[in-house]
């Protein structure tokens, strides 16, 4: 059985109240600037073109007060109400029917990785701890691609990795691997967590990558639990010579 919850947060806790603080300086004076030729343009011809001039006047007092304020209301409603960066931390639980330590030297091999999650290009290993990670986005819209760095080992027990700076989305996660109640296969816990780019516009697209995002790992966690599963029952199969007779049956 396999579970996968997403959950945003902020590093640090904004104020909470309606007109909070959600834009940067830097995008505040950039709504100063446009809100002040905006509405000049619009006063300038307000005798001319009556109607696009009011238009373009309210649209130059509404990016006005967005960047005297400093608040956003498209980007509240998107769930952004501080200028602090948003984590998304995407956790998912599932049980392997095969023993602890076989589950880690898996998934410890990153190149194997690519093997169950359909949506990785490919992982090459720089070396001990290092490897570069190519993600294609659904339909093969796009690439993208990052250097990890691997911040926790423990043989059996869990493994930790973070993207390097620099990285296109910055990202994190940790897996750890527990015996199963019953002593025969393995619990694995995953979390997974990126920051969308800085700034609003990150943020608004970070809302659309989170479900996308947890499709993608939902996908590739019972992607895994059915290659683990079967690779153990085609062992068990070899073991009894079972699987001659399989590689001859037909599929109707």
């Amino acid at each position: 059985m396999a579970t996968t919850a997403l959950e945003e947060t902020t590093f640090f806790k904004g104020p909470e109240e309606h007109g909070a603080t959600n834009l940067e300086w830097p995008e505040r004076y950039v709504s100063i600037a446009a809100g002040v030729k905006i509405g000049l343009s619009g006063l300038t011809h307000i005798f001319k073109s009556p109607f696009t001039s009011i238009l373009k006047i309210g649209a130059g007092g509404y990016l006005l007060n967005r960047g005297i304020t400093g608040h956003c209301e498209l980007y509240t409603r998107l769930g952004k109400n501080s200028t602090e960066p948003v984590n998304v931390n995407i956790r998912s639980s599932f049980t392997i029917n095969k023993p602890r330590q076989d589950v880690y030297e898996f998934w410890r091999n990153l190149s194997n990785l690519p093997l169950f999650m359909k949506h990785l290009e490919s992982v090459e290993e720089i070396d001990e701890k290092r490897s570069h990670w190519v993600l294609k986005l659904p339909a093969n819209v796009a690439t993208v691609s990052w250097d990890a760095e691997i911040v926790n080992d423990e043989p059996g027990a869990a493994i930790g990795w973070s993207s390097l700076p620099g990285s296109t989305i910055d990202n994190a996660g940790k897996v750890r691997f527990k015996d199963s109640v019953d002593g025969k296969g393995t619990i694995v816990d995953v979390v997974i967590s990126y920051t969308p780019p800085a700034g609003g516009v990150g943020t608004a697209l970070g809302h659309v990558l989170n479900p996308v995002f947890k499709r993608m790992v939902d996908e590739d966690v019972r992607n895994f639990k059915q290659y683990m599963d079967v690779e153990s029952s085609e062992n068990t199969l070899a073991g009894t010579g079972a699987d001659r007779i399989n590689h001859n049956s037909a599929v109707l």
